[in-house]
């Protein structure tokens, strides 16, 4: 027989035969094998080793970029199938449908394993052929593998890390106009690619169609992406590589597997820090810009409206009018308006305005996102002088003695809203008086006729009838 078994490799097989002078000769095996007896034996080979043997390894693809391997200490997630060297199959964690996690080099791995692990990057792949001895030895595991088993992994490495690991950015695209950095506190507006380490995609904010938005610094995204975040500007691009302890840790979130190292592709869209207040930078002023404009002033302008990065929210030149509006009086968001005073026909300014200035968390549904930080190009075409502060109408000269009675033409002693109304218009007609421009001249008659129609019965007798100087002080209001 030990003739017969030299060169035999696993797998083989052998019909031998055995003479009795090379068996057990002439006194055979009582009971067993009769003296003088001719032996056949049908042999197949399922393992072999030597004492000398040493962990074998065969890598069958290795990844083009291979930035880090395996190291002692290291945290690894892989799959593996392990089978006998004659195929047979023993364990799986393929089967499982869960990686086999575990620090490599510090014993909590059969030696052949740890040592076979050693180098390896993530992608690769490779056959690690352990001898018994640097495996389970003489007395297998007691269950699947017996004793003297040589054992044979075949290895997919899906992710490393080490305990003292940081994040890691890479991949830096900065633009060139950056004129800001963020700090802790500021809200981010981000997209995002989030994968595995082997490219296993776990989640996106661009397939939702909507960016993440988040404080950073203050705990509101996972450790690793709170300080991936920090010293970004507007438009970056940069990857962030989180290890677990810095990410959802052993236990892992959802899809993302306990023990995952986390990597995000993000683009920077915008940020703010709630203690902005709105940015105006003015390009152009004509000569003269005396004429400042100020609260109650009626502005004709053109604007392009847009996000941080860029992207065109709305135009006036593209619809070809002006946007007007009366200044203070609530028809913009509190950031354009704060952005269009002090300013002088024909001047050009960019306002940048934080977004609890602008539209919010909400934003508007379909036009402006929300939390986003807008930037508006103006030019101002026209400035109408508004009155002074709670005036809807003044007089350009003395106010009659007997106003009253002017504007109660029969002469019944009370005024209607269309009497009232029509001598207004007439004063303003020949310039004796003003309306406060921007807004709609019936409009204004009637809230000053309901301000005199102090009983409310339509009609304005000449005890109710009082002008804005004689009327009460509330010095409590």
């Amino acid at each position: 027989m030990d003739q017969a078994l030299v060169g035999m490799c696993v797998n083989e097989r052998r019909f031998v035969k055995i003479p009795p002078k090379l068996a057990y000769g002439s006194e055979g095996v009582s009971g067993v094998i009769p003296p003088n007896s001719l032996l056949h034996f049908d042999v197949l080979l399922m393992d072999i080793w030597n004492a000398e043997d040493q962990v074998q390894i065969h890598t069958y693809f290795k990844p083009p970029s291979c930035p880090r391997t395996i190291q002692v200490s290291d945290f690894v997630r892989y799959h593996y199938n392990g089978t006998f060297l004659d195929g047979t199959l023993f364990d799986s964690s393929h089967n499982r449908m869960k990686t086999y996690d575990t620090y490599v080099g510090i014993g909590w791995l059969i030696p052949g394993m740890d040592k076979g692990l050693l180098g390896m990057c993530v992608g690769e792949k490779r056959v690690i052929t352990i001898p018994p001895f640097l495996a389970y030895g003489e007395d297998g595991d007691g269950k699947d593998i017996p004793g003297q088993a040589s054992l044979v992994f075949d290895v997919a490495l899906l992710d490393l890390h080490n305990p003292k690991d940081g994040i890691s950015i890479e991949n830096k695209v900065i633009p060139e106009n950056c004129e800001r950095l963020s700090q802790s506190g500021d809200f981010l507006r981000y997209h995002y690619n989030g994968t595995l380490l082997d490219g296993t995609f776990f989640d996106s904010s661009y397939s939702r169609n909507r960016t993440f938005d988040t404080y950073i610094g203050q705990g509101y995204v996972i450790a690793g992406m709170d300080e991936g975040l920090l010293g970004v500007c507007v438009g970056e691009k940069r990857r962030i590589v989180v290890p677990p302890h810095l990410g959802y840790g052993e236990e892992g979130r959802g899809n993302i597997p306990g023990s995952a190292v986390l990597v995000f592709d993000i683009h920077v869209i915008d940020f703010h820090n709630p203690s902005d207040s709105i940015s105006v930078t003015s390009h152009y002023k004509p000569p003269d810009c005396s004429v400042l404009s100020k609260k109650g002033d009626y502005l004709k302008y053109h604007y392009n409206a847009s996000l941080l990065d860029g992207t065109l929210l709305d135009s006036t030149w593209n619809l070809g009018k002006t946007y007007n509006i009366v200044l203070g009086s609530g028809q913009v968001v509190l950031g354009m308006d704060m952005g269009l005073r002090e300013m002088c026909v024909g001047e050009k300014r960019t306002v940048i305005i934080p977004p609890h200035l602008g539209y919010g968390e909400a934003g508007v549904d379909g036009e402006v996102p929300g939390s986003a930080v807008l930037v508006f190009d103006i030019e101002l075409l026209e400035l109408v002088a508004g009155l002074p502060e709670g005036y809807m109408f003044i007089w350009n000269g003395e106010v009659s003695p007997n106003l009253f009675e002017e504007i109660d033409k029969d002469g019944d002693g009370e005024v209607l809203l269309e009497e009232f109304s029509e001598y207004i218009h007439a004063q303003v007609a020949s310039g004796k008086g003003k309306l406060a421009p921007g807004f709609e001249a019936e409009m204004i008659m009637k809230n000053m006729f309901t301000n005199q129609d102090r009983n409310g019965d339509g009609k304005v007798t000449a005890e109710e009838f009082k002008l804005k100087d004689q009327e009460a002080k509330h010095d409590e209001l």
